[in-house]
This record gives structure tokens, C-alpha cells and sequence, in this order.
């Protein structure tokens, strides 16, 4: 009792300080969540892989909303280009206009031809005989034994001058008449009209028609070609021009392109229109930071939306195999035996299902129904999901085997805690680590799948973006080679991602359990 009362004396007089248990200065100890991140912030290559995926994070989920593009607005330019306008031929063959009521086939025309060339006044086919008329140069009128007019045949063309007004057969034979034997006036349908030396029809004083022998056509059906414009061609057309500009009755100027085809005889109008159309591979600029694609939609804008697609279609297939394969691989192995066999079989099963060909075959049959691409993206999530658990349901199925045996859950048992607790609220918990590690692994190989899916067209759809999808265009190899801005931010924002996870996942299985690092 001295021996110890000296001591103490002797140790105050040394000035040395005594700390309890509850003293402020003890040393610390870490709780496993706190070592656990300890160990993974030590980790230099796990905290860029951290880092990398705040950054995707940030990228495609905030980055989506402060883009002033939406994901599917799309921009356009304008085109100038030469469209063809026209065609011009000069007629150096018998065309045909049957009379009202009457018809006159090729196989007659072809006679009625040689007939002409013969100098013939009559011709036969068949059991039918003809008579020909002369009524002014390149000019015959045909009919019947009777005299009944069955067609007429002409070279030079009557044009109508007055839009959507169609003539009569009366009013073109009379005019080419008029025309052929340099008559001033004639009669057609009981109204008279004047016709010059040049072919021009009029009737009180307002152009009605003209004639040429030059075939003037509009290639667009809703185009009409004014006396003027085509007489001012074919007078370009006769000099040899390889230019034309015509100023048309409201005082705008067209320039107009003239292509001759020798193997056809015949002449090209093109006319240089603006045409809006799409931005398309437009290149990087302050408007578009990484150009457009070939929907003209602005590529960034594109890639953020992408990322956000890709991202959720990783975290959702992945909740949904976890479940699945939490429940399957908890109740296999806590309950072992038959329980076990039966649903280790199942897995087997699922095992043996080729999933690639399947969900390719699934994607094709979407396409085949048009399946709405909001649907689509839902059924594609489902799919990977349920097809994704087998691995999950192993994973926890050994962990379990070797952790039910364990005191704890002795205890559990003892205090009389139902199965689906014992097994969902003291096994699981013990496998969390596990779990967290293979989750994060996988996200990254489901993103993989997902954007080879959408490459082959067989995943996310239009207007939904997601960067295999994107990747797509690389199918064209003019794209490949000459438009790098369209296929390579896409590709590297996959590979980080893709890597990002990879690094974590190691981390995260070196944290939990540092025996594991090599």
C-alpha cells in the first residue's frame, strides 16, 4: 500500500499526466464504413475513376439542362443548287392528237408515217384503210373511208398561253392550219382568232396560244413556261448559249444553266435554287461547339442527352438483375437442398440462353411493329435485366453457403426471427460489399451492351440519344474518315465511362477486402 502511494506521489512530482478512457485526446477508432473509405481514397487510381464519373455525372444530368439546345431540335441551312427546270426538244417527228371521241393507236401511226414518207394518200392495217390529208407543211389530217377526221399529225407544237387552260381539238387544228399555209385569221370552236407570222394566237387582242416547232417542258408539274420565256430559250438554244438569264413579268432576274445531251438531242434547263435542308456534318463552331450530325442536331447537345440515356439504361438493368438475383441466390442458399438444386438449374438454364441472338431478334421484331421508342427503350431495360441475374443470384448464393452457419445466425434462430428477415435482414446485409463491387462492375459492361445494341440500330431509337446510337454513323465510311467530330467524342465519353467503373469497382473490392490487393 506505501509501495503504491509512493508511486503516485512520484508520478505527480514527475509532472506525468494520467487520460481515462473518456478523455478527448484517446486515440480514435474508425468506424468499417470510415476505413473502408480510408483505404479507398488511398487508391489513387480508383479516386480518378471517381473523379471521371462526377464528371459524366455532371455532364449529361446537369449539362442536359443548361444546353440552350433541345435533344431532338434540329437546325438547317440553305442550299443553293442547280435543279433541273426544264427540257427542250425540237420536234422532228410526227406527234398525234386524236379527234374527240376517237382513237388512233401507235400501230396506225407507224403506218400512217410510212404512208408519208412513201407519198402515199392512203395507207391500210389490219381490215381498217385510211386517207390522208395534206392541210399545210408537216401537216395531215387522217380519217375514214367516209371522211369521218379520226387524228391529225403534226410537227410544229400549239402551246396554250394562259395557265390550266387546256385546247380543244378544234382550236389546235385550225390554228396549225392557219399557221402551216400563213393564214391570218381562222375559226375554232365558233370563235375567231388572230394568228401572226411567228405563231402567236390571240383573240381580242389578249394572247390565247402559240406555235413552234420547239418542245418546251417544265419538270415540275405545278411550273408554268410563258410564251416569253420560251421564246427567249429557244432563241439562246439556237446561238448555242450555255447560259440564260430571263426576267420574268414581276421584274425578278433568274439565271438559268443549259446542258445539251447529243445522245438524246435534247437540252437541260437547271436553274439555281435555295433550298433549306437540314445543317448536316456541320463542322465545329461557336454555334456548335462539336458540329452537327446528319440530322443536323447539334452534336453536344446530343452527347449530354446521350449520356443520360446510357447511364439510367446502366443503373436500371443493373437494379433489376441485383434484385432478382438477391431474392433467387438468398433463398438458394439459406435454404440449400432441393431449394438449391432447383434454382441453381434455373440458373444454369439462363445460362444456356443466348442472349445476344435473342435480344437482336427481340430488337428486329420492334422494329418490325414500329414499337413507340419510349416503349422500346422500356422493353430493352427489361429485357437485359431479366436476362443480367444469374450472375447476381450465384454471387449471393455462395455467400450466404458460407455465412448461415455462422453464430449469428444461430442466434437469429434461437430468438425465433422469421426466415425472409433472417435471411433479407442479417444474411444479404453481410454480402452488401459484394454486391456493391459487382453492381458497379457491371454498369459499365450493361453500357457496353446497350451501346452495341443501339450501334447495330437495335437498341435506343430516334429521336432518344444515346452514344451507341450515336456511334452509328460510322457505318458510312465517308463519315468514318472525314467527319471525326461525329464519331469520336461519342467513343471516348464511352470508354471512360466504361473505364471509370472498372476503376471503382477495384477499388471498392480492394477497400472491402484488402486481402485482395495484389
Amino acid at each position: 500500500m506505501s509501495d503504491n502511494m509512493e508511486n503516485k506521489n512520484s508520478s505527480a512530482a514527475s509532472g506525468e499526466q494520467q487520460y481515462s478512457l473518456n478523455d478527448d485526446r484517446r486515440v480514435k477508432v474508425l468506424s468499417p464504413g470510415a476505413m473502408v473509405t480510408k483505404r479507398f481514397l488511398r487508391n489513387r487510381i480508383a479516386v480518378v475513376g471517381l473523379a471521371i464519373l462526377a464528371f459524366m455525372f455532371v455532364f449529361s444530368f446537369i449539362g442536359g439542362l443548361v444546353t440552350p439546345y433541345k435533344e431532338d431540335q434540329q437546325f438547317y441551312r440553305t442550299d443553293y443548287q442547280n435543279k433541273e427546270y426544264a427540257g427542250v426538244v425540237k420536234n422532228v417527228d410526227f406527234r398525234f392528237t386524236p379527234a374527240d371521241g376517237q382513237s388512233f393507236p401507235s400501230t396506225v401511226q407507224a403506218q400512217m408515217v410510212i404512208a408519208v414518207q412513201r407519198g402515199e394518200n392512203t395507207f391500210s392495217y389490219h381490215e381498217d384503210s385510211y386517207k390522208l390529208y395534206k392541210e399545210g407543211e408537216d401537216f395531215y389530217r387522217i380519217t375514214d373511208l367516209n371522211d369521218n377526221t379520226l387524228a391529225i399529225a403534226y410537227k410544229d407544237i400549239v402551246n396554250s398561253s394562259i395557265e390550266g387552260t387546256d385546247l380543244s381539238f378544234d382550236f389546235k387544228y385550225n390554228a396549225l392550219k392557219a399557221y402551216t399555209n400563213k393564214q391570218t385569221t381562222f375559226t375554232a370552236d365558233g370563235k375567231s382568232y388572230a394568228i401572226d407570222d411567228i405563231g402567236v394566237v390571240t383573240a381580242d387582242g389578249e394572247e390565247v396560244a402559240f406555235v413552234n416547232r420547239y418542245v418546251v417542258q417544265a419538270i415540275l408539274p405545278d411550273i408554268f413556261l410563258s410564251r416569253a420565256f420560251r421564246e427567249e430559250l429557244i432563241a439562246e438554244l439556237e446561238k448555242g448559249a450555255t447560259e440564260f438569264t430571263f426576267t420574268d413579268t414581276d421584274g425578278e432576274t433568274h439565271d438559268y444553266i443549259v446542258e445539251y445531251k447529243p445522245d438524246v438531242k435534247n437540252w437541260i434547263i437547271r436553274q439555281e435554287t435555295a433550298t433549306r435542308v437540314y445543317d448536316s456534318y456541320a463542322f465545329p463552331s461557336a454555334k456548335h461547339w462539336l458540329g452537327t450530325d446528319r440530322n443536323g442536331m447539334d452534336m453536344l447537345t446530343r452527347l449530354m442527352y446521350g449520356g443520360r440515356v446510357s447511364l439510367v439504361i446502366g443503373f436500371i438493368v443493373e437494379a433489376i438483375s441485383t434484385i432478382l438475383g438477391i431474392i433467387m441466390g438468398g433463398i438458394a442458399g439459406y435454404f440449400g437442398k432441393w431449394v438449391d438444386n432447383l434454382i441453381m438449374r434455373i440458373v444454369d438454364i439462363f445460362y444456356c440462353i443466348p442472349s445476344m441472338p435473342i435480344i437482336i431478334i427481340l430488337g428486329a421484331a420492334m422494329d418490325a411493329m414500329s414499337v413507340d421508342p419510349t416503349l422500346r427503350m422500356v422493353y430493352l431495360m427489361l429485357i437485359l435485366g431479366f436476362l443480367g441475374w444469374p450472375g447476381m443470384a450465384r454471387l449471393i448464393r455462395g455467400q450466404i453457403l458460407s455465412l448461415r452457419e455462422q453464430e449469428f445466425m444461430a442466434a437469429t434462430e434461437a430468438g425465433g426471427i422469421s426466415v425472409s428477415r433472417r435471411i433479407f435482414k442479417h444474411l444479404v446485409p453481410n454480402v452488401i460489399p459484394q454486391i456493391i463491387v459487382s453492381v458497379t462492375m457491371g454498369i459499365g459492361g450493361t453500357i457496353i451492351t446497350e451501346a452495341s445494341l443501339s450501334f447495330l440500330g437495335l437498341g435506343v431509337k430516334f429521336p432518344f440519344a444515346s452514344w451507341g446510337n450515336i456511334i452509328n454513323d460510322v457505318n458510312n465510311t465517308y463519315v468514318l474518315q472525314n467527319f471525326w467530330f461525329i464519331w469520336i467524342p461519342a467513343g471516348t465519353l464511352l470508354l471512360l465511362t466504361v473505364l471509370a467503373f472498372n476503376l471503382v469497382g477495384d477499388g471498392l473490392r480492394d477497400a472491402f477486402d484488402p486481402k485482395m490487393k495484389r
